[in-house]
């Protein structure tokens, strides 16, 4: 006679609990939205999906891509829509997935059909608080979401959060450099030109923001839904709360010459590495 299962563990099988809505939107339980998505990565980035390491860097500036090549690529490719340069030695591919919010989100879909075991963002940030500079790395802790992607993959009440066994391997890297580094919440917003909006800017003073940017929330929140692990590693490229402080043109290439390749460096040997050193990331099943 087999033994009653009791009502509370019944409770738990999400199959047999009718408040449970199946979400057949996620990229993992949609074989034809899959398909289109593998054949759109190829599509946008010029590369087929078994091209790809499975150690992603994301980046927003052709430059960073330039670099890479230099350093350890062996192949690079342009798409419709973004760029990647892969790197057979250390295992690792660099996409340039432009800017924003909604192509965060798009790159994340795409690449989750690859399954990737880490990505990194390499980005770059306006610092916020009156301690930073430009140069300074910051590690995000967690991202305000103060943009419209995110929403269509988890409701706003869930927080925006790395992986935290990414953010702990970096931060393992960056200490065995010697380098220092910031950790603290970031604000992504998908607001241009907020510099010039004094209510804006009252309230990052209020929310207690190191940073902000673009995209970090959108790939926390993405990569959470999709079940891609996703870190990220910022550089103040600017300090936009002070006099004179706003990016241009010139100061913009002045960082680019002084610390993409160091900024490049420290992501290329977290990703390289992260999967013989570091800790196992594991999905859980919802």
């Amino acid at each position: 006679m087999q033994p009653k299962k009791s009502s509370r563990n019944t409770e738990l099988i999400p199959q047999s609990n009718p408040f449970i809505i199946p979400n057949n939107n996620r990229i993992y339980s949609n074989r034809f939205k899959q398909k289109i998505a593998r054949d759109m990565l190829e599509r946008y980035t010029g590369s087929p999906p078994d091209r790809f390491g499975k150690q992603i860097i994301l980046t927003n500036f052709d430059y960073y891509l330039e670099r890479f090549h230099t350093q350890c690529g062996d192949l690079r490719t342009q798409g419709s829509a973004m760029a990647v340069v892969h790197s057979t030695k250390s295992g690792v591919s660099i996409v340039d997935f432009s800017i924003g919010s909604p192509t965060a989100a798009l790159i994340i879909e795409l690449l989750a059909t690859i399954e990737p075991k880490a990505v990194l963002l390499l980005g770059m940030c306006g610092g916020l608080h009156r301690s930073l500079k430009v140069g300074d790395f910051v590690l995000p802790t967690a991202a305000i979401r103060d943009e419209g992607a995110s929403r269509h993959f988890m409701p706003l009440q869930v927080p925006a959060l790395p992986t935290f066994k990414i953010q702990k391997f970096v931060s393992q890297i960056l200490v065995e450099r010697e380098l220092d580094y910031r950790t603290g919440v970031v604000h992504t917003t998908d607001y241009r030109f907020w510099e010039f909006d004094q209510r804006f800017k009252a309230q990052l003073y209020e929310e207690r923001a190191l940073a902000i940017e673009m995209e970090s929330a959108t790939l926390f929140v993405a990569g959470f839904a999709s079940k891609v692990p996703i870190g990220a590693l910022l550089l103040v490229s600017d300090l936009p709360l002070k006099r004179d402080g706003i990016k241009t043109k010139k100061s913009a290439n002045a960082v680019f010459r002084k610390f993409t390749d160091l900024h490049l460096e420290i992501g290329i040997k977290s990703m390289s590495e992260i999967a013989e050193r570091g800790e196992h990331i594991r999905h859980y099943k919802w």
